[in-house]
């Protein structure tokens, strides 16, 4: 043991025994002190069990680490094979439990995490997210009573099969996150209804005038390249006007005499504009007028509409979509007020009335008195976010009838969904069970599997979940 920082050797004389019969295999024993030594050891117990906790808390290399601070010389696959070898815990059997799933490799590989709800311990980690495991854990535990859990459908089958006299209770938080994401998607659907607050009947809007281009030049004044063509023609044929040949030209500008030859025979300077200065058709023409609708609007989003024209056929590249938007951008023109985008509008709706603030509540009024389908749409999350918030799952199944009356398909989706869940949805908006705690080692699980830097087995990642 390590005594103020420095390694202390314990010199032990112990008592040693030999056995005389030929048919044993072992030919000596030696004596051990209890709570002081084990065989083959080479440490105290009480170092081994200091290790251990270190290796729970850090893992290896952060854990070797702190043990040389203590004084003792340690690797980190010793550190991680003394938290291997502590003995599995064996925690009583929860009355609720929470499921989870984790990811081992995300997208790929998922486990499973199950607490103690009324504890808010972790009870047992599984090494997939199949049913059949949930169902096979869950069925030697017959004192579990509540099990908390999303709507997965894997989870649902699983707590059925395995714990049929438990109450299935659906989180409160999917489902609230499950009616916003549907309710952002409704409000996308109606995003022409948005541009009306951006209309000022009291004001009239004038369109300022576009530069005009110049006669039968592909390119605006401005243009840089367009330019310098234009200077270099007037400055040549103002120098042939006042009598100068070409080669006093090309001495005096510093030109070649083909480029001399090529200015002086242009009657324009548009003639010059060959190759690369001509407008030719792109893959994005035939996508133009989509782009500007979006465009008007109020989506400016250059990556968005990029995704939006590919289902299209559109086979260009992104940079010349942000091109063409960013010269939009730049273009001189009236500058008017954007409507509000789709998420913002479903945050109106899906904030208490309350929190808004003046303005955001005139503007949410607007946008409802014109447009039925996102007034309805307003009334039904209104109603949701009363029974999640009161307890009032009794109500779920007239909530439910009322969605179906409107045409609002999104919010169908998510009451079909409900509808197949119906019971667990209706305990979980009426127990104060939830799986908030689950999702809190779900995040730790993360956590502890980064800190061991990719070996983070399931055996380890185990005892570290359930001991640390």
């Amino acid at each position: 043991m390590p005594s103020a920082g420095n390694p202390v050797r314990l010199c032990l004389r112990v008592r040693r025994f030999f056995c005389e019969s030929a048919l044993c295999e072992r030919r000596t024993f030696v004596e051990q002190i209890a709570g002081l030594t084990r065989r083959h050891g080479r440490w105290t117990e009480r170092q081994r069990s200091t290790l251990a906790a270190v290796g729970l808390a850090l893992a290896g290399r952060a854990g070797a680490r702190m043990a040389g601070v203590f004084g003792v010389a340690v690797s980190r696959s010793t550190v991680l094979r003394l938290v291997e070898a502590l003995p599995d815990p064996e925690p009583p059997v929860p009355r609720v439990v929470g499921v989870d799933e984790y990811a081992t490799r995300k997208g790929r590989f998922y486990g499973t995490v199950l607490v103690d709800v009324e504890t808010r311990r972790p009870v047992d980690l599984l090494p997939d997210r199949e049913a059949s495991s949930l169902a096979a854990w869950l069925a030697v535990r017959p004192g579990i009573e509540v099990v908390c859990r999303d709507r997965a459908l894997f989870f649902a089958e699983g707590a059925t099969v395995g714990a049929p006299q438990a109450v299935q209770v659906a989180d409160r938080w999917h489902l609230w996150h499950n009616l916003s994401e549907a309710a952002e998607r409704c409000v996308a659907q109606h995003r022409g209804c948005l541009g009306i607050l951006t209309r000022d009947p009291a004001e009239s809007v004038v369109t300022a005038p576009r530069p005009e281009l110049v006669t039968g030049s592909p390119w605006p004044t401005g243009h840089r390249f367009a330019d310098r063509i234009r200077d270099r023609h007037a400055t040549v044929h103002t120098l042939l006007a006042a009598g100068h040949s070409r080669r006093s030209i090309g001495r005096q500008l510093h030109m070649t005499h083909r480029t001399v030859k090529r200015l002086a025979d242009a009657a324009a300077p548009e003639d010059l504009f060959q190759g690369q200065w001509q407008i030719r058709p792109t893959v994005l023409d035939e996508y133009k007028p989509y782009l500007e609708d979006r465009w008007i609007q109020g989506c400016t989003n250059a990556w968005a509409l990029w995704e939006e024209i590919v289902p299209f056929g559109y086979k260009g590249s992104y940079q010349r979509v942000r091109a063409y938007l960013r010269e939009k951008r730049l273009s001189p023109g009236p500058v008017s007020a954007r409507p509000p985008t789709p998420r913002t509008v479903s945050g109106w709706i899906l904030r208490h009335p309350e929190s808004l603030r003046e303005s955001e509540q005139m503007r949410l009024k607007a946008v409802l008195a014109h447009c039925p389908e996102l007034d309805a749409l307003t009334g039904h999350v209104r109603s949701f976010a009363r029974m999640l918030t009161q307890r009032e799952g009794e109500r779920l199944p007239q909530w439910l009838d009322a969605v179906r009356q409107d045409d609002l398909p999104t919010i169908h989706t998510l009451a079909a969904g409900i509808d197949r869940d119906r019971d667990a949805v209706i305990a979980g908006l009426t127990l104060p069970w939830s799986s908030g705690v689950v999702e809190g080692h779900v995040n730790r699980i993360k956590m502890l599997k980064r800190q061991m830097f990719g070996r983070a087995g399931f055996r380890l990642l185990r005892k570290r979940v359930l001991l640390a």
